[in-house]
């Protein structure tokens, strides 16, 4: 289910910093979730300069945005290492200020996600039962 989301400006950071960034945001996200990283979905958005701003101007240093989506249920603890990790990372690689990334986390009721068109709270239970075999 983890499903990890950044919002950067197009020409900012280079392909390789993207790559680089993407496969290690994936696997903390899943260290962190206690979840196999075969799970974890990242996507990178490139939004054209003029498509993006701060203080409403186009011309702002580059400030990061991401959002992390997990099943609910997950401790507040969890959650705010997630948030922590993930900016750290995001900081290490792009080179950006600390204070100019924003993150969220948005946790989805298991009833209102699927997974291979089954809600995730069906299919939590298939496996629970597949175990238990």
């Amino acid at each position: 289910m983890p499903v990890l989301e950044l919002h950067l400006v197009e020409g900012d950071h280079s392909p390789a910093e993207h790559a680089r960034l993407l496969g290690l945001l994936s696997r903390r996200y899943a260290e962190v979730l206690g979840s196999p990283v075969e799970r974890v979905r990242a996507y990178l958005t490139l939004h054209p300069r003029e498509q993006w701003a701060v203080g409403g101007s186009t011309h702002a240093e580059p400030a990061p945005y991401f959002t992390a989506i997990v099943l609910e249920g997950r401790p507040v603890e969890q959650r705010h290492r997630l948030l922590a990790d993930l900016t750290d990372l995001i900081v290490d690689v792009l080179g950006v200020e600390r204070s100019r990334v924003r993150g969220r986390v948005i946790q989805v009721p298991p009833d209102d996600w699927a997974i291979g068109g089954v809600p995730a709270s069906g299919a939590r239970r298939d496996e629970i039962a597949a175990r238990r075999r």
